[in-house]
């Protein structure tokens, strides 16, 4: 049984993979590379979290993707060619600066590709419902639509799933450490900064934070 997935290294999709793992599935996971400023943080925390799950037995494999090119004349301050990357909580309107355009339909129309010919039954997304407010697909609109045009395209082989649409961040973190092996978040990049520590001051940081704190524990990585 195989599913396709892609991993970014941060909390969500880890605890994505750790919740297919769980449930007996061989997991093919899709690591992008796409010309975003964290892009080489997040890419080696997956290939990290991989390599937890190798250790541990597990059936993961990795699909490195270098889509860069593609994406060079896009316009983001989440990309190397953009703005500073604001700072502030995740829903404040200035994060919206951050939003890449096309970039998960981009991914999960390659994703759905490699899954058609792996034989694999379904793509898997970690989009979570704290994403709504600011990334237009991260919606479950968005994921219904995409489920209905991977079907069709793959001739009914392929379905689009998103197991933690309606969970926001603490709940995805509650999950992960439920689990056994528990997720390993210390292994996990979040920050959308180009710097080795995490900043702990832009939106995708102050989210993270907060989760931990909702949960009464301590985040386990390095902050500026």
């Amino acid at each position: 049984m195989r599913i396709v997935m892609g991993l970014s290294g941060g909390m969500d999709s880890a605890t994505l993979l750790g919740l297919l793992l769980g449930q007996g599935y061989k997991v093919h996971c899709c690591i992008f590379y796409y010309g975003s400023k964290h892009n080489k943080w997040e890419n080696a925390a997956a290939r990290n979290i991989i390599n937890y799950y190798q250790d541990t037995g597990a059936s993961v494999f990795e699909h490195p993707m270098d889509i860069a090119p593609v994406m060079k004349d896009f316009q983001s301050a989440l990309l190397l060619s953009g703005g500073e990357i604001p700072e502030g909580h995740y829903a404040g309107d200035n994060m919206k600066q951050t939003v890449v355009p096309g970039r998960n339909l981009i991914m999960a129309s390659i994703m759905s590709g490699l899954a058609e010919s792996l034989g694999a039954g379904a793509v898997a997304l970690g989009v979570h419902s704290g994403d709504h407010f600011i990334y237009p697909d991260c919606r479950t609109e968005f994921v219904k639509s995409l489920d209905t045009t991977v079907y069709l395209s793959s001739d009914k082989k392929v379905e689009v799933t998103a197991p933690l649409a309606n969970d926001d961040k603490t709940s995805i973190l509650r999950a992960g450490y439920a689990l056994t092996p528990a997720v390993p978040y210390y292994l996990t990049r979040t920050c959308y900064k180009n710097q080795a520590p995490s900043c702990g001051r832009c939106g995708s940081c102050s989210e993270r934070l907060e989760a931990f704190a909702n949960i009464g524990m301590k985040d386990p990585i390095e902050y500026e």
